[in-house]
């Protein structure tokens, strides 16, 4: 009879009842104005505000940590030569490998990319997808996970390109039919973005306007950023009954040593570091040391941050809402405990939060 997996290692223990209704499809009217459920961590105190409040958690002195990444329209719809459909979902911004003239004046690219295919039928190596007259992919070769590698070829600006025919990358659970994703180019982006490269947005900053964030900074509380771009990890499922055996994927980090040196004036003058999103908490996890020193970082990060992680910088955080048996609502029993996050969850349901990307925020205060 095999061991029994412990209640925080179990999948299980990470289910709770959602009714689809209470995931949001849409923002909010103004990106402020989401709801913020507050935990007191030590105390285990819950209360309700609405964003905008946020600036009354914050004190003089402390540092408000954001990640800058920006999301790329990375769906490519496109047909075979034969004529059948394709969705290529590129999975890292494209990196350019030659850009010479075609003779005309014209610059031709290649890049390439690893994606995952759709289609009625099982694309083969060698098969061509037609985006566009002067933009097509060429399938390399298939990769496990339902992954390929692809060549796109294309003549002019790639990035041009992806902004005139790539669709935004929006969650499964968010639903669009064709022509209504006009909105989400601008919500679907926080306004510090700055850096292209994720595949989804890094949900907790979408709640900061510019109004909010020039409030937050005449109270006297400065503001850093980390680059982490958001992979298709965080919408994959957990495919294991226990969570220690799941693998989580690597995503590309940067913290400059301007952050650094910032995050540790802060740290050591004793006041608070504010963590926006769980991406921002593994980017700051993955270049602190041992005894909670920032380090300038840039590489892939396959950090899993589960129940039994000792933090080692980390402990205020503003978030989400997050799936069910998700590695992100791993994360933050990490940090808040199990039983104490899903009592903030029922709350939640109970307070017609809104759940997901779209939905409304928490605050976690750890001292």
């Amino acid at each position: 009879m095999p061991d029994k997996i412990p209640l925080d290692y179990d999948i299980d223990s990470y289910r709770y009842e959602l009714p689809p209704e209470k995931i949001a499809q849409h923002p909010v009217s103004r990106r402020d104005c989401s709801k913020l459920l507050a935990l007191t961590r030590p105390t285990g105190a819950i209360h309700d505000h609405v964003f905008t409040d946020i600036v009354d958690f914050f004190s003089p002195g402390d540092l408000l940590v954001v990640n800058n990444t920006r999301v790329f329209p990375a769906r490519l719809l496109g047909n075979k030569e034969s004529g059948g459909r394709v969705e290529l979902l590129v999975l890292h911004y494209p990196k350019e490998m030659s850009l010479p003239e075609d003779g005309s004046g014209n610059c031709r690219g290649r890049a390439e990319v690893v994606g995952l295919l759709r289609s009625s039928k099982r694309c083969r190596p060698a098969q061509r997808i037609i985006f566009a007259d002067d933009f097509s992919a060429e399938v390399v070769e298939l990769l496990a996970d339902g992954k390929a590698l692809v060549e796109l070829h294309y003549s002019g600006d790639l990035a041009l390109l992806l902004e005139q025919y790539g669709r935004l990358p929006l969650p499964p659970y968010i639903k669009r039919k064709k022509g209504e994703e006009g909105r989400d180019r601008e919500r679907y982006q926080t306004v510090f973005a700055a850096r292209t490269g994720a595949i989804a947005a890094p949900t907790a900053g979408l709640h900061f306007t510019d109004d909010l964030l020039a409030a937050i900074a005449d109270k006297g509380v400065e503001r850093e950023s980390v680059t982490l771009h958001v992979g298709y990890g965080t919408f994959a499922p957990v495919r294991v009954r226990d969570i220690r055996d799941h693998q989580v994927h690597s995503e590309f980090l940067t913290v400059s040593q301007k952050t650094a040196d910032k995050i540790n004036e802060v740290g050591l003058r004793g006041n608070r570091i504010w963590a926006v999103g769980t991406t921002t908490v593994r980017a700051l996890e993955f270049a602190a040391d041992a005894s909670g020193m920032m380090h300038a970082a840039e590489g892939w990060c396959s950090l899993y941050i589960k129940p039994g992680y000792r933090f080692k910088l980390v402990k205020n955080v503003i978030t989400n809402f997050h799936l069910p048996g998700s590695s992100l609502l791993f994360m933050v029993s990490a940090l808040v405990g199990r039983e104490q996050l899903l009592s903030c969850y029922r709350h939640a349901l109970e307070h017609d939060y809104r759940f997901f990307s779209y939905g409304d925020a928490m605050i976690i205060q750890g001292e």
